[in-house]
């Protein structure tokens, strides 16, 4: 294939292009608060099933207290009764009952204002850890936030390093022949991204080989608009008056 010495020079910037295009394209995937949001995003799956399960058991905890104070409710509601009619009963009888009941009331009032006590306590101690499960879990999402505001901070500027490089592809890709440009695609594609190295100082930039012997006699005696490969990695060789031959 023939092409002029300015055009295989184009190749150069393409293939500077393409590098760098590649470059930012893994920059974006491979952002350290794509990482970090995945490994928060588990913590605060793991904190709210956490606090999930602690607001439950306190739940719990109210709904037992709310019956003991019911209970409470109750028996202190018979107490009061019971001494009304203490009061206004003029049978020694019916007191001597009603006492005997007084005193199996106000010893189970005691007993159950003694579990109020001990599930209030309960509660204060649920309600201290949903507190502390909530916060951990509220200061992971700021966390997530952060990192989302970053990460997307970061990824509008790569994006729009990845437009201006993609508008000078497609400006110097436009000034090479296409049967050039299919033939650095193709090559592009079977080099793993290396289709056009330079030459310099007898060495292939892409794959750093040194022509020698009959490799560097080829390359001396092909004219300047012949397009030639390394014969190592296949690259597309760009002579310049840096090549050294």
């Amino acid at each position: 294939m023939k092409a002029s010495p300015v055009e295989q020079k184009e190749l150069l910037r393409l293939q500077a292009l393409d590098i760098r295009l590649q470059q930012v394209e893994h920059q974006t995937k491979a952002l350290p608060q794509h990482a970090e949001i995945r490994e928060l995003t588990t913590l605060f799956d793991t904190t709210r099933m956490a606090f999930g399960t602690r607001a439950g058991e306190r739940d719990d905890v109210r709904t037992e207290l709310a019956r003991i104070e019911s209970d409470v409710e109750v028996v202190e509601k018979r107490i009061a009764r019971d001494t009304d009619r203490v009061q206004h009963t003029s049978s020694v009888k019916d007191v001597q009952a009603l006492e005997t009941e007084l005193a199996a009331l106000r010893k189970r009032l005691l007993a159950l204002e003694e579990i109020e006590i001990a599930v209030m306590e309960r509660l204060e101690e649920s309600d201290a850890t949903v507190s502390a499960v909530e916060a951990e879990r509220d200061a992971i999402a700021l966390r997530i936030h952060d990192a989302e505001q970053a990460r997307n901070e970061s990824l509008a500027d790569l994006n729009r390093q990845l437009g201006e490089l993609r508008r000078d592809r497609a400006a110097v890709a436009g000034s090479v022949a296409e049967d050039l440009a299919t033939l650095y695609e193709k090559r592009f594609v079977t080099g793993r991204g290396n289709a056009a190295a330079l030459l310099r100082a007898r060495t292939c930039s892409g794959c750093t080989m040194t022509l020698t012997g009959s490799d560097l006699d080829a390359v001396r005696s092909s004219p300047a608009d012949e397009v030639l490969f390394c014969p190592d990695c296949g690259a597309i060789l760009v002579r310049t008056e840096e090549s050294g031959i």
